[in-house]
């Protein structure tokens, strides 16, 4: 059920929603990975030829959040209305603290390499969701990614980087998947970044967006500034949308900082602006686009933008 708290963004239209069935961890072979790849996988309890989201998540100071026990908040109504979501424990989750080989600082490569990894083994998922076993729909696929997952899904759909161990330039495109959502993605290098960042995060230092042609939606907030990445403020996090080609949408949130409301957990420590009205729109918002993106005649996209452009005081939508 929505939360009571969800002011105007009741008035966004959605679909019927659905019980939601999900297992945890699902083992997911991977020779060579440090430690065994861990899925969770959740599901609406019914229906057929379900399409997927995988979910990348961030880096993030708390203990849990960055590993396959996150971004409840978006899984929970993901899967209620239709989706089936997986998401992985990173190598650079918390939860393993691992130490990153050099040139690999929060195994920015290892990050796209699960996701792949992942639509490699959906038969084998299957296999060990038997209440999931012949319901998915392999051809319709999206990928969604918050903070530094935003730049995991950046680089499945198309963003480039400059290898900082040998200067070659690194192209993990991944075609299987057809739509993106980017919730607060790094932008720019160069002279963008932080003294921090530059020297730390040396992956972040020269990305190219020109090649980022897969659909997306990039969702930032209007107060989201992290004076320890970059020196722009919060439009660095919009570049993703200003520097690649369309088609593309921002989504723009007024008053949001870097959790976007709380979408990484439910009553979480870390989110600086706490407000369920402002999870259920990019809740919705996002339902919206992935299903019109994969289901091209399925008016729910345009649907919920003319709905937020009636709340004023929200956000707002671009797209190019």
């Amino acid at each position: 059920m929505d939360h009571a708290l969800i002011g105007e963004a009741v008035n966004i239209p959605i679909n019927d929603s659905v019980p939601v069935i999900s297992i945890s961890p699902v083992i997911v072979p991977a020779p060579g990975r440090i430690v065994d790849l861990q899925i969770r996988v959740s599901a609406p309890a019914t229906g057929d030829n379900l399409p997927i989201i995988l979910l990348s998540h961030g880096h993030g100071l708390s203990n849990h959040l960055s590993s396959l026990n996150g971004y409840s908040p978006l899984i929970n109504f993901w899967a209620a209305h239709g989706f089936v979501v997986i998401q992985p424990t990173h190598l650079s989750s918390k939860s393993l603290s691992l130490k990153a080989p050099p040139g690999q600082s929060l195994f920015w490569r290892s990050r796209a390499e699960d996701m792949k990894h992942i639509i490699d083994q959906l038969d084998h998922i299957e296999a060990s969701f038997p209440n999931l076993k012949g319901r998915l729909d392999k051809t319709r696929i999206a990928v969604a990614g918050h903070s530094m997952g935003g730049n995991t899904a950046s680089l499945l759909l198309g963003q480039t980087l400059v290898d900082p161990e040998d200067g070659t330039v690194v192209n993990l495109t991944e075609p299987r998947i057809k739509a993106g959502v980017l919730l607060t993605p790094p932008g720019n290098g160069g002279a963008d970044l932080s003294a921090f960042a530059f020297e730390n995060y040396t992956f972040f230092r020269h990305p190219n967006f020109a090649e980022m042609k897969t659909p997306a939606l990039v969702v930032i907030g209007d107060n989201d500034s992290l004076l320890h990445l970059n020196v722009r403020g919060a439009d660095w996090h919009a570049d993703p949308y200003s520097l690649s080609p369309g088609p593309k949408s921002l989504l723009t949130l007024f008053g949001a900082t870097h959790g976007l409301g709380g979408i990484s957990g439910y009553d979480v420590a870390e989110t600086t602006d706490e407000s369920p009205e402002r999870v259920a729109v990019v809740q919705r918002l996002t339902w919206a686009y992935l299903r019109s993106e994969l289901y091209p005649e399925d008016p729910a996209w345009s649907n919920a933008c003319a709905a937020l452009e009636k709340l004023k005081t929200v956000g707002q939508v671009e797209s190019k």
